[in-house]
């Protein structure tokens, strides 16, 4: 039976549970259970707080989990490693000061710097050769200049009007792009297969839909160069034979400029389908 770390609260709390709710298995019904069997999709589910996952599963208590990147780096747990991007809990980190004072990373030399991601921050600035003063906080980290405990600041930034109201100023590069991932330890276990499979059905579902339309034959060539789909689009001969019926999946986001594209070159009875699993 795989055992499958699941966070417990948190950002990533509620979409990992409604992910794997889409692909097929039953999880808690309780917010307070902790652990709960899952005996049709032979799993287990250990709900635990987000930062520690990355501990378990390195360590082999467990088999995979899902987490942020950020904070699997931030564990610099040797034997946890990603194996599958998500697709949500997108966030960027980036250091900030006092405008003016810092122009690039190299400025931070001999600073102390104030993060909630220790682990993240050290190893970024080992890499890059800059030796710092790390002061772990656990929230809060925009207001470490302003009280006079730290000189600069890493944290996670979305629109930057946190860090600005602090009066900082982002500078430098781009430390990560985190987002949820499935992690594993050194070994891949007996049934990880089934679970990605799973998963990428429900990224699939989730990214694309399907779009059926009719279409006079001779416009088929005008109509692929719109909706090319994924391989290619399944195409059906009609009662009337100067006219096909085709089927193609095509990506969400755009899908209203995709039906605008095949009605303005002919295409009719255009229809659009939620895809609810896949396997591709």
């Amino acid at each position: 039976m795989l055992r499958i770390a699941v966070p417990n609260k948190g950002s990533l709390a509620e979409t990992a549970h409604a992910m794997l709710t889409e692909a097929g298995y039953t999880g808690r019904r309780d917010p307070k259970d902790l652990h709960v069997i899952d005996p049709v999709g032979d799993v287990e589910f250990f709900y635990l707080r987000p930062k520690d996952i990355a501990t378990y599963v390195g360590s082999g208590a467990l088999d995979v989990g899902i987490t942020g990147r950020d904070l699997l780096l931030d564990a610099r747990m040797p034997g946890a490693r990603e194996i599958e991007s998500l697709g949500f809990g997108g966030s960027t980190f980036r250091f900030a000061g006092p405008p003016g004072r810092f122009l690039d990373l190299k400025d931070l030399d001999g600073h102390r710097v104030a993060t909630a991601y220790p682990g993240l921050v050290d190893a970024y600035l080992d890499e890059h050769g800059v030796a710092v003063d790390l002061v772990p906080l656990d929230g809060a980290v925009e207001s470490a200049v302003e009280l006079g405990v730290a000189d600069a600041v890493a944290d996670v930034v979305s629109t930057g009007t946190t860090l600005r109201q602090a009066g900082l100023e982002i500078f430098g590069p781009v430390l990560l792009e985190s987002e949820a991932v499935l992690i594993t330890g050194a070994d891949e276990p007996e049934g990880v297969e089934t679970l990605l499979r799973r998963l990428r059905g429900v990224l699939v579902a989730r990214r694309y839909v399907l779009i059926d339309y009719d279409l006079p034959v001779e416009l088929l060539d005008d109509a692929i160069a719109v909706a090319p789909g994924i391989e290619s689009p399944t195409i059906s001969p009609l009662r009337d034979p100067a006219w096909v019926a085709v089927r193609v999946m095509s990506p969400r986001k755009n899908v209203n400029q995709v039906m605008d594209g095949l009605y303005a070159i002919g295409a009719r009875a255009i229809l659009v389908t939620e895809i609810h699993a896949a396997r591709l």
